[in-house]
Parts: structure tokens; C-alpha cells; sequence
């Protein structure tokens, strides 16, 4: 009993710590790029939605958490950073993400058949988040498709008072309080210098709060997870992609979820097919992180903080939903699953450089190529 209280008051801790950090983000980037030139200094490179996903790929896959980099941007938002970068940023966290469980699916490169099921579910993931990107980003870059219909989302739900406008609920309040506190302390240092700490003690204190969290809830519920997967997973379609969304809603790690699922599919336990709706539904639970992270903003910045967290849920939703529905859409990732998967299996040094490349190679030479051209 003892060690179920202290792990729940952990659990509770780490929220507060995440919300509050991410709160001393938004502080600590008003301060720094509050002056004469505003945030678009910082923003130079990412003003190209491309440059912006690639940076959240690289960044995703660099932290290896998607829940630490879109609760970072939620805090960015909420200091100024447009809507419109931070869009192509979440889009890109989807695919950094998935760079754990391919990695996972390594411990069966000596046994080739086993490789190449685990290989295929891990990379399946991968496939269906690119496959979302070319959908979805060309739609926002001409339509502005999820910005507008996570600003109407945020509308509706301020309307009818699930979230409080006016930033002063007792719950803000007290999170509010922390971030200010954070704030107070630096007081005797210069706005720049004052929000570049700010800055770095929120991204740290995001970090290490994701970290425990994931902690503490994996070992509460990874073993009932893998249990009721099993179980579950086989069921359908729907009931495979409600099962990935509350087991990651549960560990609070998309990673972790689709980490389970991958050695599974090695071994022979899941086919792909019963896999592949699973890594979906860990792509819609992984969101709950920017939900919860928006629920730190307070003031006249919260409405954006809700906004790009809905834009976030949407986007997964919304890939879900319309790549699935449609046959042959749906099929695409599974082909190309089973491509690289039999490529990988002949050659592991093909599986090696598929990581290398996709996860780091490509997005980091495209942001130091941009940085260098200017």
C-alpha cells in the first residue's frame, strides 16, 4: 500500500513539475526575444515549414521523447513562436519518435526471420507518419487546414468553459505560481540572460519530469499493457487502435507503447497486420502530453499554448482516420514496411543506414544546410 501511495505522489509531482516547466519555457522566451526584433530572430531558418519539421524530427530523435519535444513547442508557442512553424514541428516529432522501437527491433538482427517481422513493425510506424506528412503538410502550407481547425476546436471548447479563459482558475493559479516563483528568483539578472536560464531550466525539468513519469508508469502498468495487448490487439482494427491509444495514454510514452508490441511481433506473438492499427492508436494517446502541457499556460498566451496541442491531436486523429479508412492508402505503409524489412534482413547495413539516414543524416544536413546558405 505504502509503495502505491509513494508512486502515485510521484506521478502527481512529475505533473506539476512538467506543467510548471513548461510554463518557465513560455517566460523565458518572451524575455529573450521580447526586445526590438522580436521572436522572428530566432525563427529565421524555420520560417520554411520544411526547415520546421525537419527540426522536429531532429530534435525528436536526438531526445528520443515526441511528449519532451511537444511540450516544448506548446511552451514556445505560448512565448511567441507562430502557429504556423510550430505546425511542421509536431509534424516532424511524429517521425523522430519512432527512431526507439526501430532501434528496439535490433535485438533480433542475428536471427533474420525474427528481424525481419520486427524490423517491418517498427518501420511500419515510420512509413504511415511520412506518409501522414505528405498528406497533411502540403494541406497546411495551402490551406492552413489544422491551424484553422484547431483555432475553431479551441473556440468551442473555451465556449462552453472546459478551459478557463480567463488563465485564473485555482489549478493555473497554483502551476502559474511555480513558473512565476522560477521567474522571481532571476530577477537580478538581465531580461536576456534571465530568460535564456529560464529557458534551459524548463527544457531540463521537462526532460528529467517525461523521464520519471514514464518511469513510475511503465512500472505500473507495462505488464497489465503487454497483457492486455495481447489480447486486445487481435480484436480489429478499431479495437487495436483504441488499445495503442489508452496503453500510451497509460505510460505516457509512444515510444514505450509501440516498444511492447515490436519484440511481439518478433517472436511471432502479433502479425503486422494486428500490429500496424496498434502504433496508430500510440500516435493519437501520445498527444495527452501537449493537452496536459497547455493546461500550464496562463494569461493571454493560453489560447494559442490550447491551440497548437489541438493541432497536435488533430493531426494524428485526422492521419488515422483518413489513411486507414482508404484501402490503398492503407496498404502503402504495410508494402513499404515489408520492403525495407526484407532489404534489411539480406543486408543489416541497409537497416543500419535506413536509421542513420531517415532519424539524423538527412534532417541534420538539411538544417546545417540551411544555417550555412542562411
Amino acid at each position: 500500500m505504502t509503495k502505491k501511495i509513494l508512486a502515485w505522489a510521484t506521478i502527481v509531482l512529475a505533473l506539476y513539475v512538467l506543467l510548471v516547466a513548461v510554463g518557465v519555457v513560455g517566460k523565458g522566451f518572451k524575455q529573450v526575444f521580447g526586445g526590438p526584433n522580436g521572436i522572428e530572430s530566432l525563427f529565421v531558418l524555420a520560417t520554411n515549414p520544411f526547415i520546421g519539421l525537419v527540426f522536429g524530427i531532429l530534435a525528436t530523435a536526438l531526445i528520443q521523447s515526441s511528449s519532451t519535444v511537444t511540450a516544448i513547442i506548446v511552451g514556445l508557442v505560448a512565448g511567441g513562436l507562430p502557429i504556423s512553424v510550430a505546425i511542421p514541428m509536431v509534424m516532424g516529432a511524429n517521425v523522430g519518435t519512432t527512431v526507439t522501437n526501430t532501434i528496439v527491433s535490433f535485438g533480433h538482427i542475428n536471427r533474420p526471420s525474427e528481424f525481419k517481422k520486427a524490423f517491418a513493425t517498427a518501420t511500419v510506424h515510420d512509413f504511415f507518419n511520412l506518409l501522414s506528412i505528405v498528406i497533411f503538410l502540403p494541406l497546411e502550407i495551402a490551406f492552413g487546414l489544422l491551424e484553422k481547425l484547431s483555432y475553431w476546436l479551441t473556440s468551442v471548447v473555451e465556449n462552453i468553459g472546459t478551459v478557463d479563459a480567463s488563465g485564473k482558475s485555482i489549478f493555473k493559479t497554483i502551476v502559474g505560481s511555480g513558473a512565476e516563483f522560477a521567474e522571481f528568483l532571476l530577477s537580478g539578472l538581465s531580461d536576456v540572460w534571465a530568460g535564456v536560464t529560464l529557458i534551459i531550466i524548463g527544457v531540463v525539468f521537462i526532460f528529467i519530469s517525461v523521464l520519471l513519469l514514464g518511469k513510475v508508469l511503465r512500472e505500473a502498468f507495462v505488464g497489465k499493457a503487454r497483457n492486455y495487448l495481447q489480447t486486445a490487439v487481435g480484436k480489429g482494427p478499431v479495437t487495436g487502435i483504441c488499445s495503442g491509444a489508452l496503453v500510451t495514454v497509460l505510460v505516457q510514452s509512444s515510444s514505450t507503447t509501440t516498444s511492447i508490441i515490436v519484440p511481439l511481433a518478433g517472436n511471432g506473438v502479433i502479425e503486422l497486420r494486428h500490429a500496424y492499427p496498434f502504433t496508430l492508436g500510440a500516435n493519437i494517446g501520445t498527444t495527452i502530453t501537449a493537452l496536459l502541457a497547455a493546461i500550464a499556460i496562463t494569461g493571454p498566451t493560453h489560447e494559442v499554448a490550447h491551440q497548437i496541442a489541438f493541432a497536435h491531436f488533430l493531426y494524428n486523429l485526422l492521419g488515422v482516420i483518413v489513411i486507414y479508412s482508404i484501402k490503398w492508402l492503407r496498404n502503402i505503409p504495410i508494402a513499404g514496411a515489408n520492403w525495407i524489412a526484407q532489404l534489411g534482413a539480406e543486408h543489416k547495413s541497409l537497416a543500419i543506414a535506413y536509421i542513420i539516414l531517415v532519424f539524423f543524416g538527412i534532417p541534420g544536413a538539411l538544417v546545417f544546410s540551411k544555417a550555412w546558405i542562411g
